[in-house]
């Protein structure tokens, strides 16, 4: 009696014989990171007309970005156990459905808070597809060769997605903000229909580890309760209720899940992992570029639109220089980064990022692209790209194989939570002051743009900060190609940061 091999069973193969569908499902794959990488970045042209539109206060717009950053970067890590207890195909397929259903109520909203609730909602999506995604790459292409090349197609369409955010929401919001939505529909049909087809089951071959779900709920309740906070100082004084009673809130959130943490048996991130000082230093090294990169990104698109009255198509198409520039670092450190080491080219990187900050920060109401922005795209671009391969490096440092893909999780988590608090912050900052400014007497566009710059300002400083930390923290981290990422599924994850860490 002949037994039917089911096609779609990896196990079914001859051990070792790369999967024939390997290309195809690399393409599904692919495709879906392009997406999920694009929803983060291509909302942020989109923001002023979404604000006319749905009424948002100017204080509640980051909410757009945010409502989708916390929530994939807080349950990120138990997306990532999801998938290895229940299949990483299925996981991916339930986070593009929910995705996919949540771009379609973000397209059709018609009020701020559905539009948030539903962000919220695609971040739940990415945070069950994208581990699940990242997982299947490695179990596709056994050969580490072709592992090489399928990573480093995977890199540069994260990369290109988040470079092409901006130029791709400045000519959809030309039409109507809410095509920035719909586009997903296609890809995401599209995939729902290959999924089952081309991409093989796998999960865990040993026990599954226990779900720590008390961990990830407070964790992300307490980072939202503590952005919400921030972003109510931009409109009530710090010592108002509105203010205190989210911040305090979110502080015994996070503070609970320290407590659930130590104690829960299987931990979203066990102390092991926290050992280390140059892999905890690192990780906060990437909140804090990522929250100055986005709340940079966003107010100066802003202020280009608002202040300089440019167009959503022609703003889009002004980011691309920085996109440019952070490419250009990216392959600037990996070409020195043998040479010289992780910890200067960490050092020179926020430093050079500060300068741009600072460069950028001499804007005024009638200044010119050429002379006031674009030195600051540039030169912040540059040096921030030549941070990003540095810290994915000292975020895996002497990290296990059985910790490869626990570490590259918490630095992609450790990303997303620092865009939304850097968002929160900074809007706060620009917001405080040009509230200020205004009832002072200053013109509104003055005190706009004052508040601005005040922001880049504090950015900057920030970053200063953080160039020190690297200085006299970090130890000197060997950039020697580590045996246990070449072969650990949760390696590419690892890769993709870098490419992730480019959004224009």
């Amino acid at each position: 009696m002949t037994t039917k091999r089911d096609p779609r069973d990896v196990t079914a193969e001859p051990p070792g014989a790369p999967d024939p569908r390997r290309w195809l499902a690399l393409v599904v794959l692919a495709g879906m990171q392009f997406l999920l990488v694009l929803d983060m970045t291509v909302v942020v042209v989109a923001l002023p007309e979404i604000q006319a539109d749905l009424r948002f206060s100017q204080a509640a717009l980051p909410w757009v970005i945010n409502g989708y950053v916390l929530t994939a970067g807080g349950f990120l890590l138990l997306g990532g156990r999801l998938a290895d207890m229940f299949g990483r195909r299925r996981l991916f397929l339930a986070g593009v459905l929910i995705f996919g259903v949540a771009s379609v109520v973000c397209g059709a909203s018609t009020s701020s808070s559905m539009l948030v609730a539903s962000r919220f909602a695609q971040g739940t999506g990415e945070a069950l597809a994208a581990p699940a995604a990242l997982g299947m790459i490695p179990l596709l292409f056994t050969d580490g060769r072709e592992r090489m090349k399928a990573l480093g197609v995977w890199g540069g369409i994260a990369g290109l997605a988040g470079t092409l955010g901006s130029v791709i929401s400045g000519a959809l919001t030309g039409v109507d903000w809410r095509w920035i939505f719909y586009i997903n529909i296609p890809v995401v049909v599209l995939a729902l229909f290959l999924i089952p087809r081309v991409l093989p089951e796998s999960r865990m071959a040993r026990e599954s580890p226990r779900l720590d779900v008390p961990g990830a709920v407070t964790a992300t309740g307490g980072l939202i309760a503590v952005v919400y906070g921030l972003l109510q100082a931009a409109s009530h004084p710090w010592g108002s209720w509105q203010v205190l009673a989210p911040l305090l809130g979110g502080v015994a959130l996070l503070v609970a899940m320290v407590v659930v943490e130590s104690r829960s048996p299987d931990p979203l991130i066990p102390l092991r992992f926290l050992a280390n000082r140059t892999r905890v230093t690192s990780n906060v090294l990437s909140l804090v570029i990522w929250a100055v990169f986005i709340g940079y990104v966003v107010l100066l698109n802003w202020y280009m639109q608002q202040v300089l009255d440019y167009s959503p198509l022609r703003t889009g198409l002004m980011n691309l220089p920085r996109g440019a520039a952070i490419a250009a670092g990216i392959v600037l450190c990996t070409f020195l980064m043998p040479r010289i080491g992780v910890k200067p080219l960490l050092t020179i990187g926020f430093l050079g990022s500060a300068a741009g900050l600072l460069l950028a920060s001499f804007i005024e109401v009638d200044s010119s692209y050429e002379g006031a922005i674009l030195p600051g795209l540039i030169v912040f671009g540059l040096f921030s790209g030549l941070c990003y391969p540095g810290l994915i490096n000292g975020a895996l440092h002497q990290v296990t194989g059985q910790d490869s893909g626990l570490g590259s999780g918490v630095q992609n988590a450790m990303q997303q939570v620092g865009a939304a608090l850097g968002l929160a912050v900074l809007v706060t900052v620009a917001l405080r002051h040009t509230e200020d400014r205004v009832h002072g007497g200053t013109v509104p566009a003055v005190a706009q743009t004052d508040g601005y710059a005040l922001a880049f300002r504090v950015g900057a400083a920030a970053l200063v900060v953080a160039g020190v930390v690297a200085v006299l923290v970090l130890e000197r981290v060997s950039t020697q190609r580590r045996n246990a990422l070449a072969e650990m599924p949760g390696d590419p994850a690892s890769t993709t940061t870098s490419a992730e860490s480019s959004p224009s």
